[in-house]
């Protein structure tokens, strides 16, 4: 998936102020957001000094799909929105990282998908069975453009939040170094907790 660098600008948050780059891929138009503090972009540096961002620790990083329902929404059915926060509470902590916001709601089925999904899971299904009922896998993203993401950040090695190795088995095999894990289990409430359940049991999610 080619995506290309499209804009950056500085964005102020209630976590703290982020940059914030914007990556398209000019045959879906379909966007990517990259929200990093203390990061060089290679916007900002010339062809003979180009963006090295990592060149003393790796960077901490997270790819984060999109999840309106949990993001904006606060969903209590999944725990996207506690995950993304905290993200952001750690990289203003942290003063360096990177958030890749990745449009790929639902784990890459789409809004409409996902909520029949729901309404699957309503009936008893859980959240990897309901995807398959609807005849969609049970995880469709890809991550293809965190190459040219991080890329355009200056960041090669890399230290991962996330609880799935599925996510650093497709940076490993982008070349990218994930030299570190940083777990991150927040958000856990009555109305996820089977939700979460799957993910561990089925989906190869790590518990710690």
């Amino acid at each position: 998936m080619p995506v290309e660098f499209i804009a950056a600008s500085k964005l102020p948050t209630k976590h703290g102020d982020f940059d914030i780059s914007v990556f398209q891929d000019p045959e879906t138009e379909q966007e990517h957001i990259a929200l990093s503090i203390g990061l060089s972009t290679s916007s900002q540096t010339t062809e003979s000094t180009p963006a090295q961002s990592d060149t003393i620790e790796p960077t901490l990083v997270r790819i984060h799909s999109e999840c309106l329902t949990g993001d904006a929404f606060g969903s209590l059915r999944c725990d996207c929105g506690p995950q993304l926060n905290t993200t952001l509470e750690l990289l203003a902590k942290k003063g360096r990282g990177a958030l890749l916001y990745l449009r790929q709601e639902g784990r890459g089925i789409g809004l409409p998908n996902k909520i029949r999904a729901y309404a699957l899971q309503d009936q008893g299904h859980d959240t990897l069975d309901a995807n398959l009922l609807l005849g969609l896998p049970a995880d469709a993203r890809t991550y293809e453009m965190c190459q040219v993401m991080l890329a355009h950040l200056g960041v090669q090695r890399v230290n991962l939040i996330t609880n799935n190795p599925a996510k650093i088995e497709a940076l490993t095999a982008l070349g990218l170094d994930v030299v570190e894990r940083t777990p991150l289990h927040v958000g856990e409430n009555p109305h996820n907790a089977a939700y979460l359940e799957t993910k561990q049991n089925r989906m190869r999610h790590l518990r710690g």
